[in-house]
């Protein structure tokens, strides 16, 4: 109510008043408003999601520097918050929900540092401003970009994402993991991919209870054909992470919050498939046919006798009488 009261154009932005703990829409009274309004509203085809880059009440030099390069990474569609806040995202998890709804931010990474849980970093998602996925990790080894003394990639290019263990597909947990750094990693969907717009590549590898994250700058060099060889070089941040403490949501609210509106939803064609590359297959029905009625290409040498005419003419009838008893 204090924060509402004391920055009254941030509560008209919103078009929101809040009352007994509860967000009620009002009508926004000026045009900045209504333009806020309408990019918050919802749409059949999402924009990208955008992070929050929060730091704890204490932090290390370590996990700022590794959140500085994870943010380096999400450029442009992330913001880092300077100021230092004295929150527990697993005690009370209200504060990040509410700078999530000012800053229209899906996703958050918070910083934290003590003596119980050194070098901590915590990756979260919200659905409908309300907390869905959180993970605590833990950082056990860090190389940051500036310690690679190589070219780094363009700003905010697309990363090509590689899962490698069998945690992430034998495991609940990792694999909501998994979701969860596409979720933060994979921004505009697309269409199309076109071969020299890979230049950045990011590995996970699960292994234990660790994760390991690498990045590499793709290049591409002349093979003597048309497909270009391929060479990776790690370019930075190198972070081994260890998983702590997990609040996953239920199977419910997760199918909830994954479902998509009925125009996305592709209508299925008869007869019509895809196979696991995305090639299109389809299945044409025809009546059976008749071999012996088909006109073949009239040749002198294969020029039928009077003999076989006749009988032609005979099996001719015969199908007819067949065809009219039936």
């Amino acid at each position: 109510m204090a924060l509402i009261s004391a920055f009254p154009m941030l509560s008209e932005c919103l078009s929101s008043s809040f009352q007994d703990g509860v967000f009620l829409k009002t009508k926004p009274t000026t045009h900045r408003s209504k333009r806020a309004l309408l990019a918050r509203e919802p749409k059949l085809v999402e924009n990208t999601k955008n992070a929050l880059f929060i730091k704890g009440r204490k932090t290390s030099g370590m996990v700022v520097n590794c959140m500085k390069d994870l943010y380096d990474i999400k450029k442009p569609h992330g913001k880092i918050l300077n100021r230092q806040n004295d929150i527990l995202p697993f005690e009370n998890i209200t504060p990040v929900e509410e700078f999530s709804r000012k800053h229209d931010a899906s996703m958050f990474m918070f910083a934290s540092h003590n003596k119980k849980r050194p070098h901590n970093l915590i990756l979260g998602r919200m659905y409908d401003s309300h907390i869905l996925d959180m993970v605590e990790f833990g950082i056990e080894r860090y190389r940051g970009l500036k310690e690679f003394k190589t070219q780094k990639v363009s700003l905010g290019i697309k990363p090509c994402l590689l899962f490698a263990g069998e945690l992430f597909e034998h495991n609940h947990e990792y694999r909501r993991i998994k979701n969860l750094l596409v979720d933060m990693f994979q921004r505009e969907k697309i269409q199309a991919v076109r071969l020299q717009g890979l230049e950045h590549a990011l590995l996970f590898t699960a292994a234990e209870d660790q994760i390991y994250l690498r990045s590499y700058r793709i290049q591409l060099k002349k093979s003597g054909s048309r497909i270009p060889r391929t060479e990776l070089e790690e370019i930075g941040p190198s972070i081994d992470f260890k998983v702590r403490r997990t609040k996953i949501s239920s199977d419910d609210l997760f199918k909830l919050a994954c479902k998509r509106p009925k125009e996305l939803k592709v209508k299925k064609v008869k007869n019509i498939s895809k196979d696991t590359f995305g090639t299109q297959h389809g299945r044409i029905h025809i009546p059976k046919q008749n071999i012996k009625r088909l006109q073949t290409r009239k040749m002198k040498g294969l020029k039928k006798t009077v003999l076989e005419k006749e009988e032609q003419r005979k099996q001719r009838s015969v199908d007819a009488k067949t065809d009219i008893q039936t």
